[in-house]
């Protein structure tokens, strides 16, 4: 219906601009082309037995033929100084009998513009507007135009495939939170009953990839009520109280169809601090959050509505969104602990074959930091590797190929590398295990390899013991020095350095800033935060003068330089009193490409190397 709609108003457009242009060709007026310079001559030459001006053209009646025609048609360009340098002739024409009649007309010629144009206008308009009020009567959603200020919202509709707190896995606490809500809506009589009001929003708070979507559909499964979704980027339009509309519509649709749920995802994009534009406050967007804070104040707490929002930036999120009786309450959903993977790991392996050796609680140990997403994405790319071997099952080597390319990206063997960048590599990744080792709260050396990786040309991994919620001081400052091994290696055993510390510098950089500007580990300054964030805000932070003066802000560079000094000089250390077991190492790497962590703690130990062992980076690994 959307098409045809389309096709009959540009059929329409069509014909009548083919009557436009007919009109115009037949009815201008034909000009001869005659110059100012030749209805001059003609006049003074007594050849003309009349004429008329009107506007800027004039006719000429002539007593004989010019050019085969007795009436002629010209334009002048200035009609004023035609009559006032031919009056002269024009009397003494009419005196001698030569020209029997001339008038000035006044006003201008009409032409076909006049009036073709704006009834053509005029015929575009009244066809829209038919075509809008037929389209509203017959209730025709279809149609572009009048669905415009219409939300775009996703109906879930409780007959189709629903989804419930068994396909949420690792989120045992928010789930419990959220049992609140579904309570409400199966029985909101309970509620009201005793005078307890449910909340009219809940924010879920978290990074991306955590299951804040999937807890949300999760919640109108539980409930069995219909569930309305909508991206906080539909709102967002051009044009004028579009955005405005839609929220009205959307609020409107799910109190005709409630006990209901408005799900806004990546509400961040509409729901930002007001003002926070360089160009200041009243814009589109604006004015789409005023709209949605009148509505969330709007409607009634016993119409079984209940808005979810999720966002991983609640900090930019306008102060009046999250006031009680719009976002009541927050939920953080964050990434789950080693109990929460497995969980998550068996929820994607339901529909996997796994092989026997596959152990999953020892893939959520070495997983630490992953989320939902990332898992999801693990057993994805693991499956994708044993299909691609052929292969009937998953295995533990299908999981650790896949964990590695979630992290640091596809192998690239064939890639060309000269002998002299394998060498170097193999002492900067030398060097860094080396360091860790030496390093007690830092994570053991799981995997070295030289085989580049995205990005990286190779890497060293190390996997936590446990997880822990907090860094001590001393644990960032050994972080700082195990990631500096690899630029100290090159300096001490090659007598240059290279570029392939720069990411290493980088984090340990910014480990170092952050210990002394912003967690108050620095006894020269105290502690004291001389930070705001991560990120710049526009429009909140961009006239936000510093809160420390240009001493203290040059005391901060003079404190982590020492601080990185002394790392440096420590690693230095290490690397200096075991160079023959890095030596040893980088031997290795450069004969077999990657070593496991076992064989690693074997060349530490003075120990014989197995080189026959498994490489792979779940070997052995346990809390």
């Amino acid at each position: 219906m959307k098409k045809r709609n389309l096709i009959s108003i540009l059929l329409y457009v069509l014909i009548l601009a083919l009557v436009f242009s007919f009109l115009i060709r037949v009815l201008q007026p034909q000009n001869d082309g005659l110059s100012y310079s030749q209805v001059v001559s003609l006049l003074e030459d007594g050849k003309v037995k009349a004429f008329v001006v009107q506007g800027d053209t004039i006719t000429l009646q002539l007593s004989e033929p010019y050019a085969g025609k007795t009436v002629l048609t010209a334009a002048l360009s200035d009609v004023e100084r035609f009559r006032q340098e031919q009056w002269d002739t024009i009397q003494q024409q009419v005196a001698a009998g030569t020209l029997e009649s001339y008038d000035f007309r006044s006003g201008r010629t009409v032409s076909p513009y006049d009036w073709v144009i704006p009834l053509t206008l005029a015929g575009l308009i009244v066809l829209l507007v038919w075509f809008l009020l037929v389209s509203r009567s017959s209730g025709n959603n279809s149609n572009p135009l009048a669905s415009f200020g219409r939300a775009r919202a996703n109906l879930g509709a409780p007959g189709g495939k629903k989804v419930t707190f068994d396909d949420v896995a690792g989120a045992d606490e928010e789930k419990a939170e959220l049992q609140e809500v579904v309570d409400f809506l199966r029985d909101p009589k309970k509620y009201t009953d005793i005078g307890a009001r449910i909340p009219h929003g809940i924010l879920l708070v978290g990074p991306p990839g955590t299951g804040k979507t999937l807890l949300a559909k999760a919640v109108a499964g539980e409930a069995d009520v219909q569930f309305l979704s909508i991206s906080g980027s539909d709102f967002v339009e051009m044009y004028v109280g579009v955005g405005a509309s839609r929220v009205r519509d959307l609020f409107n649709q799910a109190k005709k169809i409630a006990p209901a749920i408005i799900f806004i995802d990546e509400i961040d994009a509409v729901g930002r601090k007001r003002g926070s534009g360089l160009g200041g406050g009243h814009d589109e967007r604006e004015q789409t959050l005023n709209q949605m804070l009148v509505e969330m104040d709007g409607f009634d707490r016993t119409e079984g509505v209940i808005v979810l929002a999720a966002t991983n930036r609640a900090d930019i999120l306008d102060p009046a969104l999250l006031r009680p009786g719009r976002f009541d309450r927050q939920i953080y959903v964050g990434a789950p602990d080693c109990k929460g993977r497995e969980e998550i790991l068996k929820v994607h392996a339901k529909n996997k074959r796994l092989d026997d050796s596959v152990d999953l609680h020892t893939v959520a140990l070495a997983t630490s930091g992953f989320t939902g997403a990332d898992l999801s994405n693990l057993m994805n790319e693991a499956a994708i590797l044993a299909a691609r071997e052929n292969r009937p099952a998953l295995n533990m080597n299908d999981l650790n190929e896949a964990v590695m390319k979630v992290v640091a990206g596809p192998e690239k063997r064939s890639r060309v590398r000269l002998q002299e960048d394998l060498r170097l590599t193999a002492i900067h990744e030398a060097g860094h295990a080396v360091a860790m080792y030496h390093l007690p709260t830092h994570d053991p050396v799981r995997q070295i390899s030289i085989i580049p990786r995205g990005q990286a040309l190779g890497l060293t991994w190390s996997l936590p013991q446990s997880e822990s919620s907090h860094l001590t001081r001393n644990q960032m400052y050994e972080q700082i020095v195990g990631l500096l091994g690899g630029r100290v290696a090159e300096a001490l055993f090659l007598g240059d350095i290279s570029t392939g510390a720069s990411s290493d510098i980088d984090r340990a950089s910014k480990l170092a800033r952050d210990m002394i500007a912003r967690y108050g580990m620095d006894e020269a300054l105290g502690t004291i935060s001389y930070t705001t964030g991560d990120e710049v805000f526009i429009g909140r932070d961009y006239e936000k003068t510093k809160s420390y003066s240009e001493k203290i802000a040059g005391t901060i560079d003079e404190r982590v330089k020492l601080l990185m000094d002394k790392a440096y000089a420590q690693c230095e250390d290490i690397l200096k009193k075991d160079a023959d077991k890095l030596h040893t190492i980088t031997d290795f790497l450069l004969k077999h490409e990657v070593m496991s962590g076992k064989q690693f703690r074997e060349c530490m130990e003075g120990k014989p190397i197995d080189e026959t062992a498994d490489t792979n980076l779940f070997r052995d690994y346990e809390y």
